[in-house]
């Protein structure tokens, strides 16, 4: 058990993540993931969680577990070629985790996610929150337009706005 990362989170107040992504935020980074969609064949989804409940923190879930788990409940593997990408912000832990379905990951490696994911969390280290996550999808993208470069005909199978639990 790590007792400063229980502690982070348990003081870690909700009214933080309004704070740092109020709906100003929260709307342009809609847009970029829309405007980011009309380049590629991709799906992109960005949550962001203030903090673990008790629970999950003393199963000492990673925020890469838990990354895979809102993966899997916001149904971003449901696309029809495999190409759907979570960025998630665990914010008590200032954790950036990509999980990539199988159909882009397997193209695109584990190299280009962890890089996206460390150029964002250097900026959240400087309190830049808006223009990491922008910069984070404009990362992804580029990403998927190598790979799928393609938009997709069916249009946008999963919704562009943020979840924030």
């Amino acid at each position: 058990m790590n007792w400063n990362r229980l502690l982070r989170h348990i003081v870690s107040p909700q009214w933080l993540t309004r704070r740092r992504f109020p709906p100003a935020v929260l709307a342009r980074i809609e847009q970029a993931i829309a405007q980011s969609e009309t380049r590629h064949g991709g799906q992109v989804r960005f949550a962001v969680e203030h903090a673990l409940d008790a629970h999950r923190l003393f199963r000492g879930v990673s925020g890469r577990e838990r990354a895979i788990e809102l993966f899997a409940q916001l149904r971003v593997w449901d696309t029809q070629h495999n190409n759907g990408v979570l960025i998630y912000l665990l914010l008590a832990d200032r954790d950036v985790e990509i999980v990539a379905d199988r159909g882009i990951h397997a193209r695109a490696g584990e190299e280009s996610w962890e890089q996206a994911c460390r150029a964002m969390e250097a900026a959240l280290r400087e309190g830049r929150f808006e223009q990491a996550i922008v910069e984070g999808i404009e990362r992804v993208s580029l990403i998927l337009q190598a790979h799928f470069p393609t938009p997709a005909e069916d249009g946008n199978e999963l919704p562009d706005r943020p979840v924030v639990f």
